[in-house]
């Protein structure tokens, strides 16, 4: 490692406390405005520094990593996923990878239920209505939606989000069952009363409401394919937090604009910035601008883990959140 201070680029505005400390610490390089950076720019910034914090807008590919220079020995990244990196193609150039996780799970599933409710319980409708001036007093057949109470909640991906996600659901009388890589322990499963679904598409048939928590990965993209979404039962909806490209989204968008899929909640989408007209026209479909994380608390703690790992890291020792080849 170079002697004297470590030489860190940060792509993104982060929290002023966040960037405050790593001034305090680090020889910091910040971003003036909000805006992604150029891949030039994050190949200048890769070429010079000793450390890069990126996000999840940062695409940092092979070929951005062969213009990396002979410093840069770490990726700190800003956020928990890390489909934005070839982590592969980074370790290779023995440049380490580290992320943020277990921070914004509650948050995240905090949103998945107010989607959930949205959707069901037609709120922006009714939100849109008084906004219109079309409000004239109570009728009881109007925006009618359904109950969560009792329904089955089919999560896919049972870790930290998914069961945080569980807690809720069955403090409202939700039915939980999951689909997972694995299968959770038998202690687990039962603290959440749990059904565990090792067909997804068995699962998929079954459910009122399907919450999408899994990380994108090459084995999820497209996980619910055009077959899998027209598996879902009458009257379901699906919720997604996790990332756009688990879900079809085209073949989505022709189910719910013709009812076979009832509704859904969005906070994400398969192509980032760009959520399509179609879905942005349809009643039944709620849209958020991928916000699910978007607490201070959650953004603090999100650059707490960064500047841990750079100081650990610093100290000659393996960052705590270190990506890993198993976790590809």
């Amino acid at each position: 490692m170079p002697s004297g201070r470590l030489s860190v680029v940060v792509t993104r505005r982060l929290p002023e406390p966040v960037e405050t400390r790593m001034k305090e610490l680090f020889d910091v390089t910040l971003r003036d405005d909000d805006t992604p950076m150029s891949r030039d720019e994050l190949a200048k910034a890769m070429a010079e520094a000793d450390i890069l914090v990126p996000t999840l807008t940062d695409t940092i590919d092979a070929n951005l990593l062969a213009r990396a220079g002979e410093r840069l020995k770490l990726i700190a990244n800003f956020g928990a996923g890390f489909d934005h990196i070839d982590v592969a193609s980074a370790l290779q150039r023995g440049i380490l990878v580290s992320n943020t996780p277990g921070v914004s799970a509650d948050d995240t599933a905090d949103m998945t239920m107010a989607l959930m409710m949205s959707v069901t319980r037609r709120i922006p409708e009714g939100l849109q209505q008084i906004k219109d001036g079309g409000f004239s007093g109570f009728s009881p057949t109007a925006l009618l939606g359904t109950r969560v109470s009792g329904k089955r909640l089919g999560i896919l991906g049972m870790g930290r989000v998914g069961q945080a996600v569980a807690r809720r659901a069955r403090a409202f009388g939700m039915q939980i069952h999951y689909h997972n890589r694995r299968r959770l322990r038998e202690e687990t499963e039962a603290a959440f009363e749990a059904t565990y679904w090792e067909s997804l598409d068995q699962m998929v048939a079954r459910m009122d409401v399907i919450s999408v928590n899994c990380p994108h990965t090459p084995s999820t993209f497209h996980l619910m394919n055009a077959r899998r979404l027209k598996l879902m039962k009458d009257g379901a909806v699906i919720i997604n937090t996790s990332r756009g490209e688990v879900i079809d989204e085209p073949a989505l968008t022709r189910l719910l604009k013709s009812g076979d899929i009832s509704g859904a909640g969005l906070d994400v989408f398969e192509h980032e910035g760009e959520a399509n007209s179609e879905l942005r026209n349809l009643n039944n479909v709620v849209l958020l601008p991928h916000m699910a994380s978007a607490t201070l608390e959650g953004r603090l703690e999100m650059g707490e883990k960064v500047i841990i790992n750079i100081k650990t890291f610093a100290d000659g020792h393996r960052p705590p959140d270190q990506v890993v080849p198993s976790m590809l």
